[in-house]
């Protein structure tokens, strides 16, 4: 496993080290699940889970993606 080198500044050093304690786990460790649990946070949503609670609550044709009959004549 690749092993990055960081730098803390010593307030945050120590914050890493007291998470570490308090959860029975190595720096590392503590350093690895934070940066999972940040990249979940910042996944950014799809277009269909912002807007799940609008399909189906429209009224109109079934098959008007499918059907050539709607677009006739559009554009001209």
């Amino acid at each position: 496993m690749p092993a990055p080198t960081i730098k803390l500044p010593k307030p945050l050093d120590g914050k890493l080290t007291a998470i570490a304690k308090r959860r029975h786990m190595t720096r590392a460790k503590a350093l690895r699940q934070a940066l999972e649990a940040f990249d979940k946070q910042t996944e950014r949503p799809t277009v269909a889970s912002l807007a799940g609670d609008l399909i189906g609550s429209l009224e109109g044709p079934g098959d008007l993606l499918s059907n050539p009959k709607h677009m006739a004549g559009y554009g001209r």
